[in-house]
């Protein structure tokens, strides 16, 4: 059996125009290529496709239920040469991007929407991950780009482009100590476990650490999970209350004596200087750009 996609686009036509005449016109073909294509088809299938009684050929049932599959093939070959001629053309065969787990909520992913729009058999792969982590797996090369907070110290490697402020605050459940007191001191919070989210490295000290007494955890819905049952205090985004508004009952953000409750973060799109950036990746570096001059 050797059926090629002009076989399957003659009888995919064939089906749609209702006849060989038709499919003919609508090919730019001789009705008699068409009539000549459709019997070989039968013929490499075995199997009857037309009713050939009156003036237009008539499907068979068998013709009907291979239509649908037909038309999903077709479209599967069309993608499979749009992606190869990509790829020929320099595109990646993968783009890998880490967003720090914090702002797995945020609205990064109209970013992706974008991506997908322009480039889409492209592969995307996302994954989450702390702050430092997120940054090693950057300059490792394990990812193209990294979502995530402005560092204190930049990496001579790194390449960004900010893109919002996010606000972290200080929280605990309503029932936890700290909960009690409209103001609390930084010795209270000293006192008290901290759940903070980091990297798995325990060698890595954790940012935005403030006491000696904590609990680690590689991820914010975690972390949330801990504090609302009272286990610790933590950081979390306040954009995490808009997004949840039942949280409002559920904890409280704390108010902290001699320096400000809101810390202000930029978030950052980061990539490497030393990676060799294919068009998709050139293309989501220039489109947030414009989005934010926009």
């Amino acid at each position: 059996m050797n059926i090629n996609q002009e076989q399957l686009n003659i009888f995919k036509t064939v089906i749609e125009t209702g006849s060989f005449s038709a499919a003919a016109r609508h090919l730019s073909k001789v009705p008699s290529t068409i009539s000549m294509s459709i019997a070989n088809l039968e013929i490499d299938l075995n199997l009857k496709l037309f009713e050939r009684i009156g003036r237009e050929p008539v499907p068979t049932a068998a013709a009907q239920q291979l239509y649908e599959h037909t038309t999903q093939l077709l479209t599967q070959i069309k993608q499979w040469k749009q992606h190869a001629h990509a790829l020929s053309a320099g595109l990646e065969a993968a783009l890998n991007i880490v967003v720090v787990s914090e702002l797995t909520y945020n609205d990064w992913i109209d970013y992706i929407a974008v991506l997908e729009q322009q480039f889409p058999s492209l592969a995307i792969h996302i994954f989450s991950a702390p702050q430092e982590d997120a940054q090693r797996m950057l300059m490792q090369g394990e990812v193209q780009f990294a979502l995530m907070f402005e560092r204190e110290y930049l990496d001579q490697r790194e390449l960004f482009i900010e893109l919002k402020k996010e606000t972290l605050v200080a929280v605990s459940s309503q029932q936890h100590t700290l909960a009690q007191s409209p103001m609390v001191c930084l010795e209270q919070l000293q006192q008290q476990r901290q759940i903070i989210v980091t990297s798995r490295d325990k060698g890595i000290k954790p940012e935005l650490l403030f006491s000696p007494h904590y609990w680690r955890t590689d991820h914010h819905h975690i972390a949330l999970s801990l504090i609302q049952k009272g286990l610790g205090w933590g950081i979390l985004p306040l954009e995490l209350f808009k997004q949840q508004p039942q949280l409002v009952q559920q904890l409280k953000v704390l108010q902290i004596q001699d320096f400000t409750a809101q810390m202000e973060y930029y978030i950052d799109l980061v990539w490497s200087k030393e990676s060799e950036l294919g068009p998709a990746s050139q293309f989501l570096i220039e489109y947030v750009r414009t989005q934010r001059k926009g």
